[in-house]
Protein backbone atom coordinates (compact mmCIF):
# COMPACT_ATOMS: atom_id res chain seq x y z
CA UNK A 1 0.00 0.00 0.00
CA UNK A 2 2.84 2.31 0.86
CA UNK A 3 4.67 1.47 -2.40
CA UNK A 4 1.54 2.17 -4.40
CA UNK A 5 1.18 5.51 -2.72
CA UNK A 6 4.76 6.33 -3.57
CA UNK A 7 4.17 5.49 -7.24
CA UNK A 8 1.02 7.52 -7.25
CA UNK A 9 2.93 10.34 -5.68
CA UNK A 10 5.62 10.14 -8.38
CA UNK A 11 2.98 9.99 -11.06
CA UNK A 12 1.26 13.07 -9.70
CA UNK A 13 4.54 14.93 -9.36
CA UNK A 14 5.55 13.95 -12.91
CA UNK A 15 2.15 14.98 -14.20
CA UNK A 16 2.39 18.29 -12.42
CA UNK A 17 5.90 18.82 -13.79
CA UNK A 18 4.73 18.11 -17.32
CA UNK A 19 1.97 20.61 -16.85
CA UNK A 20 4.36 23.24 -15.58
CA UNK A 21 6.98 22.97 -18.34
CA UNK A 22 4.93 24.46 -21.17
CA UNK A 23 4.00 27.38 -18.96
CA UNK A 24 7.67 28.02 -18.18
CA UNK A 25 8.66 27.86 -21.86
CA UNK A 26 5.76 30.07 -22.87
CA UNK A 27 6.80 32.72 -20.37
CA UNK A 28 10.39 32.53 -21.57
CA UNK A 29 9.31 33.01 -25.21
CA UNK A 30 7.08 35.91 -24.24
CA UNK A 31 9.93 37.63 -22.41
CA UNK A 32 12.20 37.21 -25.44
CA UNK A 33 9.54 38.63 -27.77
CA UNK A 34 8.98 41.63 -25.51
CA UNK A 35 12.71 42.32 -25.31
CA UNK A 36 13.00 42.05 -29.10
CA UNK A 37 10.08 44.42 -29.62
CA UNK A 38 11.53 46.83 -27.08
CA UNK A 39 14.90 46.77 -28.86
CA UNK A 40 13.24 47.41 -32.24
CA UNK A 41 11.34 50.35 -30.78
CA UNK A 42 14.54 51.80 -29.36
CA UNK A 43 16.27 51.46 -32.75
CA UNK A 44 13.32 53.09 -34.52
CA UNK A 45 13.28 55.91 -31.98
CA UNK A 46 17.00 56.44 -32.52
CA UNK A 47 16.56 56.61 -36.30
CA UNK A 48 13.69 59.04 -35.89
CA UNK A 49 15.74 61.16 -33.51
CA UNK A 50 18.55 61.37 -36.05
CA UNK A 51 16.10 62.58 -38.67
CA UNK A 52 14.41 65.14 -36.45
CA UNK A 53 17.46 66.29 -34.49
CA UNK A 54 20.43 66.62 -36.87
CA UNK A 55 23.97 67.01 -35.63
CA UNK A 56 24.95 70.58 -34.76
CA UNK A 57 27.95 70.46 -37.10
CA UNK A 58 25.64 69.58 -40.02
CA UNK A 59 23.43 72.63 -39.54
CA UNK A 60 23.95 75.73 -41.75
CA UNK A 61 25.27 78.90 -40.14
CA UNK A 62 21.88 80.50 -40.75
CA UNK A 63 18.53 78.81 -41.55
CA UNK A 64 17.29 79.03 -45.16
CA UNK A 65 14.73 81.71 -45.89
CA UNK A 66 11.25 80.96 -47.16
CA UNK A 67 12.39 82.00 -50.63
CA UNK A 68 15.34 79.60 -50.55
CA UNK A 69 13.14 76.77 -49.28
CA UNK A 70 10.25 77.16 -51.72
CA UNK A 71 11.65 78.80 -54.85
CA UNK A 72 14.45 78.41 -57.37
CA UNK A 73 16.04 81.76 -58.13
CA UNK A 74 17.15 82.88 -61.57
CA UNK A 75 18.44 86.19 -62.85
CA UNK A 76 17.69 88.11 -66.00
CA UNK A 77 20.80 90.17 -66.81
CA UNK A 78 20.26 93.23 -68.97
CA UNK A 79 23.26 93.20 -71.30
CA UNK A 80 22.09 96.32 -73.15
CA UNK A 81 22.01 98.37 -69.96
CA UNK A 82 24.32 96.88 -67.32
CA UNK A 83 22.90 97.43 -63.86
CA UNK A 84 19.27 96.88 -64.84
CA UNK A 85 19.23 93.21 -63.78
CA UNK A 86 16.13 91.52 -62.36
CA UNK A 87 15.42 88.26 -60.57
CA UNK A 88 12.85 85.52 -61.14
CA UNK A 89 11.84 83.35 -58.18
CA UNK A 90 10.13 80.27 -59.64
CA UNK A 91 7.87 78.06 -57.50
CA UNK A 92 7.34 74.35 -58.17
CA UNK A 93 3.77 75.13 -59.30
CA UNK A 94 5.11 77.36 -62.09
CA UNK A 95 4.45 80.77 -60.54
CA UNK A 96 7.22 83.29 -61.13
CA UNK A 97 7.88 86.23 -58.81
CA UNK A 98 9.58 89.15 -60.51
CA UNK A 99 11.73 91.76 -58.81
CA UNK A 100 14.88 93.87 -58.88
CA UNK A 101 18.23 92.11 -58.52
CA UNK A 102 20.51 93.35 -55.72
CA UNK A 103 22.88 94.88 -58.30
CA UNK A 104 20.15 97.04 -59.86
CA UNK A 105 21.37 100.56 -60.43
CA UNK A 106 18.30 102.06 -58.73
CA UNK A 107 19.65 100.96 -55.36
CA UNK A 108 22.87 102.88 -55.95
CA UNK A 109 21.12 106.24 -56.28
CA UNK A 110 21.07 108.31 -53.11
CA UNK A 111 17.97 107.36 -51.15
CA UNK A 112 17.35 104.33 -53.35
CA UNK A 113 13.89 103.78 -54.85
CA UNK A 114 11.49 106.55 -53.84
CA UNK A 115 8.36 105.58 -55.80
CA UNK A 116 6.84 102.95 -58.09
CA UNK A 117 4.62 103.82 -61.04
CA UNK A 118 2.52 100.96 -62.46
CA UNK A 119 0.91 103.25 -65.03
CA UNK A 120 2.95 102.24 -68.07
CA UNK A 121 2.05 101.54 -71.67
CA UNK A 122 -1.69 101.88 -72.21
CA UNK A 123 -2.87 100.66 -68.83
CA UNK A 124 -2.30 100.89 -65.11
CA UNK A 125 -0.96 97.49 -64.08
CA UNK A 126 -2.17 98.01 -60.51
CA UNK A 127 -5.76 98.12 -61.76
CA UNK A 128 -5.67 94.54 -63.04
CA UNK A 129 -7.83 92.25 -60.91
CA UNK A 130 -7.54 88.55 -61.71
CA UNK A 131 -10.30 86.23 -60.43
CA UNK A 132 -11.15 82.52 -60.34
CA UNK A 133 -9.22 79.39 -61.19
CA UNK A 134 -9.18 80.37 -64.85
CA UNK A 135 -7.45 83.66 -63.93
CA UNK A 136 -10.12 85.74 -65.59
CA UNK A 137 -8.97 89.21 -66.71
CA UNK A 138 -5.29 88.22 -66.63
CA UNK A 139 -3.27 90.03 -69.27
CA UNK A 140 -0.68 88.19 -71.34
CA UNK A 141 2.67 89.87 -71.82
CA UNK A 142 5.99 89.23 -73.50
CA UNK A 143 9.17 88.95 -71.48
CA UNK A 144 10.28 92.47 -72.44
CA UNK A 145 6.92 94.11 -71.64
CA UNK A 146 7.13 96.93 -69.10
CA UNK A 147 5.63 96.21 -65.67
CA UNK A 148 6.32 99.51 -63.98
CA UNK A 149 8.82 102.31 -63.48
CA UNK A 150 11.06 102.34 -60.43
CA UNK A 151 11.83 105.95 -59.63
CA UNK A 152 14.65 107.50 -57.62
CA UNK A 153 15.41 111.12 -56.83
CA UNK A 154 17.41 111.43 -60.04
CA UNK A 155 16.03 108.95 -62.55
CA UNK A 156 13.43 106.32 -63.43
CA UNK A 157 14.00 102.75 -64.59
CA UNK A 158 11.73 100.42 -66.56
CA UNK A 159 11.05 97.09 -64.84
CA UNK A 160 10.13 94.31 -67.27
CA UNK A 161 8.21 91.02 -67.03
CA UNK A 162 11.31 88.86 -67.68
CA UNK A 163 9.06 85.90 -68.58
CA UNK A 164 6.34 85.52 -71.19
CA UNK A 165 3.05 84.73 -69.51
CA UNK A 166 -0.02 85.96 -67.65
CA UNK A 167 0.29 88.81 -65.18
CA UNK A 168 -1.57 87.60 -62.08
CA UNK A 169 -0.87 90.51 -59.76
CA UNK A 170 1.43 93.40 -59.02
CA UNK A 171 2.64 94.33 -55.57
CA UNK A 172 0.50 97.43 -55.07
CA UNK A 173 1.90 97.82 -51.54
CA UNK A 174 4.87 99.43 -53.24
CA UNK A 175 2.73 102.39 -54.25
CA UNK A 176 2.46 103.49 -50.61
CA UNK A 177 5.58 101.72 -49.37
CA UNK A 178 8.28 101.97 -52.06
CA UNK A 179 10.92 101.66 -49.33
CA UNK A 180 10.16 97.92 -49.26
CA UNK A 181 12.26 97.67 -52.42
CA UNK A 182 15.27 99.11 -50.62
CA UNK A 183 14.95 96.92 -47.52
CA UNK A 184 13.65 93.59 -48.87
CA UNK A 185 13.54 93.58 -52.67
CA UNK A 186 13.66 89.78 -52.78
CA UNK A 187 10.70 89.31 -50.41
CA UNK A 188 8.08 91.93 -49.50
CA UNK A 189 9.49 94.25 -52.15
CA UNK A 190 8.75 92.01 -55.13
CA UNK A 191 7.27 93.68 -58.21
CA UNK A 192 4.78 91.19 -59.69
CA UNK A 193 3.69 87.57 -60.06
CA UNK A 194 3.62 85.96 -63.50
CA UNK A 195 2.40 82.56 -64.71
CA UNK A 196 4.14 81.38 -67.88
CA UNK A 197 3.00 78.38 -69.89
CA UNK A 198 5.28 75.35 -69.44
CA UNK A 199 6.48 75.53 -73.05
CA UNK A 200 7.25 79.25 -72.75
CA UNK A 201 9.11 78.68 -69.49
CA UNK A 202 11.37 76.09 -71.13
CA UNK A 203 12.35 78.68 -73.73
CA UNK A 204 12.82 81.62 -71.35
CA UNK A 205 14.82 79.55 -68.87
CA UNK A 206 17.64 79.28 -71.42
CA UNK A 207 18.07 83.07 -71.26
CA UNK A 208 18.25 83.22 -67.46
CA UNK A 209 21.20 82.65 -65.16
CA UNK A 210 21.40 80.57 -62.01
CA UNK A 211 22.74 82.04 -58.78
CA UNK A 212 26.32 80.82 -59.29
CA UNK A 213 26.43 82.04 -62.89
CA UNK A 214 25.00 85.39 -61.90
CA UNK A 215 27.48 85.87 -59.08
CA UNK A 216 30.32 85.11 -61.44
CA UNK A 217 28.97 87.57 -64.01
CA UNK A 218 28.49 90.37 -61.48
CA UNK A 219 31.27 89.49 -59.05
CA UNK A 220 32.64 93.03 -59.28
CA UNK A 221 29.26 94.46 -58.26
CA UNK A 222 28.22 91.92 -55.65
CA UNK A 223 29.39 91.58 -52.10
CA UNK A 224 27.74 88.34 -51.00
Amino acid sequence: MTELNANETNTVETSNLNNVKPTIFACSHSDTTQKSESLNEELQDEELRKLLVPKIEDLPLSPPSAVESNFVTYFSPDFMKPGHDQYVHRHANGLCIIGLAPTHIAFKDEGGVTSIDFNVGKSDRSGIKVTGKRKKNAQHFESNTALCKACTNNASYIVRCCVKGSLLEVNDRLIKQPELLNSSADREGYIAIMMPKPADWVKIKTTLLGIKEYRELRKDMLRL
